[in-house]
């Protein structure tokens, strides 16, 4: 096991300086007065009406109930699929919430359509949330990765609507945990994530140029075995409804921006609100994960401390993909809190702490502003974990990869 990892498993649990816990604590009851707020004015979870109020979670919902009824395709049949959603609300709404997850999350969806809508969506975010909670409390290494996990904004997107932010954040952070020391389970996280396939892309690179070959077999396994257990439940036919959908919903968000480019966290996103075209926002996005990729697998060959390794791989996760939403930053918070831990097992830099502040303070102005804050956040943190990288990590871009 390299010394970096070492150092990662036996440091002391995080503590954070006053200023930063008192403004953690600020964020948290914020964040809480706002859930609250909003529930009682009924623009969460259930209208002024009594009626349930459409959001991205009646799409898993929905999908769920047809996969019950033995209709899984139906889900990838856009105007099948928003009238289940109709019915499951009671009432009719503008738009869509087209379902272009791949077939395996029919195995989330379908348990939670056993519930009524509102205790399904109810028991999804805390589920999910306590998991993501769990793995920052994991990272820090006590209670103040509770206080993180409460405090970061992101969190307040990722309940309204129901989305899967949590549970990303949670196997990606999961998976950095027991990466060296359990191998077998970390490829098993990976592999459940396979359910957001874009999040993949930049993964497998960083695991082969660290050497992490165990972990990689078993994340093909099991995803292999889930692809083969939603065609043995499901049909065929969910794949070819799957890739059909896909290429829809990626025409409708990143081509025709129906989805509004401001949702877009992504330099995409950025390119597009600004008013460059699909291919100059396409060849500066792909540009901006070249880089990001080339960086991370040289890092991750090197000495560099595992804290500085794991940070750097969650937060380049959120800068490769075009299709990036508010939801999906909730795993930014899981480079934070590894760059936490590395700033408390060797001291922080000058403005470190400040700098993670204006991360949080984009993120907790998102409702409010009509640009991809999110993205902006990310950067912010991309640029604290380089500079930490360079100068105090010893990072030999072409050291000696872990055995």
């Amino acid at each position: 096991m390299p010394p970096s990892t070492i150092a990662a498993i036996q440091a002391p649990a995080a503590s954070l300086a006053k200023p930063v816990e008192l403004t953690l604590f600020g964020l948290c009851v914020a964040n809480a007065l706002y859930l609250v707020f909003a529930l009682l004015h009924g623009t969460i979870l259930v209208g002024a009406d009594g009626l349930p109020i459409p959001t991205d979670f009646v799409n898993v919902w929905a999908g769920g109930r047809v996969a019950l009824e033995g209709q899984a395709a139906a889900a990838y049949d856009a105007v099948a699929h928003k009238a289940a959603q109709v019915a499951a609300l009671g009432r009719d709404f503008a738009g869509e919430y087209p379902w272009v997850y791949p077939p395996t999350f029919f195995f989330a969806a379908a348990p939670l359509a056993m519930l009524p809508l509102t205790a399904a969506h109810v028991a999804w975010v805390a589920m999910t949330f306590a998991a993501f909670a769990a793995v920052m409390v994991a990272i820090m290494r006590g209670p103040v990765g509770l206080v993180m996990a409460c405090a970061f904004p992101g969190i307040v997107a990722n309940a309204s609507v129901g989305q899967n932010g949590f549970l990303t954040a949670a196997l990606i952070g999961g998976m950095l945990i027991v990466l060296n020391s359990r191998p077998l389970l970390a490829g098993i996280l990976l592999g459940l994530l396979s359910f957001k396939p874009h999040f993949g892309v930049l993964i497998p690179l960083v695991l082969i140029a660290g050497g992490y070959w165990r972990v990689l077999f078993a994340a093909a396994a099991t995803t292999l075995l889930l692809a083969l257990a939603a065609w043995l439940v499901f049909g065929f036919e969910v794949w070819e409804g799957f890739f059909d959908a896909l290429r829809s919903a990626s025409q409708a968000a990143l081509s025709l921006g129906l989805a509004d480019w401001s949702k877009l966290q992504s330099l995409f996103g950025l390119v597009r609100i600004l008013g460059g075209g699909e291919t100059l926002a396409f060849v500066l996005q792909w540009m901006l994960a070249g880089a990001t990729g080339l960086l991370l697998c040289l890092l991750w060959r090197s000495r560099a401390p595992f804290n500085l390794k794991a940070a750097g791989l969650a937060v380049g996760i959120l800068l490769v993909p075009p299709y990036l939403f508010m939801y999906d930053d909730v795993t930014l918070a899981v480079a934070m809190a590894f760059l936490f831990r590395e700033m408390q097992a060797r001291g922080a830099l000058p403005g470190e702490q400040a700098g993670l502040g204006a991360a949080l303070l984009l993120v907790l102005i998102f409702p409010i502003v009509k640009v991809p804050v999110g993205f902006d956040a990310t950067l912010v943190v991309a640029l604290l974990i380089a500079r930490r990288t360079d100068m105090d990590s010893g990072f030999a871009p072409f050291g000696r990869a872990p055995e």
